[in-house]
């Protein structure tokens, strides 16, 4: 024990512990300066198009090589603008954001988002608002009204927002096409009904029953991390959680990477599948721990480095308490003579 808790070794300890402090108050400093990011990357979309491209995809969760390979093809291809449907991090905390920022800014044309439920873990709806700016929002580009929601809390949406997506959806009926997207999805589809789907399924039925009166165009969803499309009700859906996190099944049909590529035009809107490289087999296990690996330990080093040194001080405390007082020995002995009396004690006679 003496060569683990050599003084020598705690004040190196004790110095890492404070370059991690330095690095971590560096790391605070050098958060996203952003603000706005959607409301700035709207404006910098051409909006009187009727003739025009949209990427979209959900869910890449801070992925480092999936993710990559999607912005690379985006970057690419002829589409005006993209739109993440959340999940854009494993948790709120603004390192997370960081990493992610770090990747946005790779994007050459505007990249919007719609807010995940993941965004919100570890307090992060602040951070979200802090970069991206409001929660839900709207906008047109020549004939197409596109409205994207906040329904992270995968329950319901509340009043204030579902009046004003009420409003939006009666302002978009002189449109030709009305597209929205929420992170969550009305239904799962593959679970019977809820697990990842709306929790509040009496709301999720109210909902379906507005778009269909709405006569949306498209409902773009993600959050469960595969490929769907079809109807609910009389509104078309699209699944399209594929854009880096693990997937959740082995159906070649649904569980790709992959994002959506839309073409609008005055004649219709077409629906492409972007397939994007997915691991199998082991390969795919071999992904997906590097997801979390990754995360963990290269985005959250400063904290895991805290709590490892930190419990390391705290047993070099309790030695050397030990070493100067024998609180532990003591305690020991107390409790062996203890047991001791208590199997001396003979039984009384009745």
């Amino acid at each position: 024990m003496k060569y683990i808790f050599n003084r020598w070794v705690v004040a190196v300890v004790v110095l890492i512990l404070i370059a991690t402090g330095i690095l971590t108050l560096y790391a605070y400093l050098s958060r996203p300066s952003e603000t706005d990011w959607n409301y700035k990357h709207v404006q910098q979309i051409d909006r009187n198009k009727n003739d025009f491209t949209f990427d979209a995809f959900g869910d890449n969760k801070n992925s480092v090589s999936t993710f990559k390979e999607l912005i690379g093809d985006v970057n690419r291809d002829d589409s005006s603008f993209a739109i993440d449907i959340g999940d854009l991090v494993l948790d709120g905390k603004m390192d997370k954001f960081a990493f992610f920022m770090d990747q946005a800014r790779t994007f050459k044309k505007p990249l919007l988002t719609a807010i995940g439920n993941h965004e919100t873990y570890a307090n992060g709806r602040g951070n979200y608002f802090n970069i991206f700016g409001g929660f839900y929002y709207s906008f047109t580009v020549g004939q197409s009204y596109f409205i994207v929601l906040d329904d992270a809390s995968e329950k319901n949406l509340d009043d204030w927002q579902m009046q004003w997506l009420t409003n939006e959806l009666t302002r978009s009926a002189t449109y030709l096409y009305r597209f929205v997207f929420m992170h969550v999805p009305l239904y799962d589809n593959g679970a019977g009904g809820s697990e990842h789907g709306l929790k509040d399924q009496q709301f999720a039925h109210r909902l379906n029953d507005l778009f269909d009166a709405s006569g949306v165009t498209m409902l773009f969803t993600s959050h469960i991390h595969e490929y769907d499309r079809g109807t609910w009700g009389r509104t078309p859906y699209v699944i399209t959680g594929g854009a880096g996190a693990e997937l959740l099944g082995s159906d070649p049909a649904h569980y790709f990477y992959h994002y959506m590529k839309v073409h609008v035009s005055d004649s219709g809107v077409s629906y492409d599948v972007v397939h994007l490289k997915t691991p199998t087999g082991f390969d795919r296990l071999v992904h997906d721990a590097w997801l979390y690996i990754y995360s963990f330990i290269v985005i959250d080093y400063n904290d895991i480095i805290a709590y490892v040194l930190g419990a390391y001080l705290v047993l070099f405390l309790l030695y050397e308490l030990e070493k100067r007082t024998g609180w532990y020995t003591t305690l020991r002995k107390g409790r062996k003579g203890k047991k001791s009396d208590l199997s001396n004690e003979k039984p009384s006679s009745p």
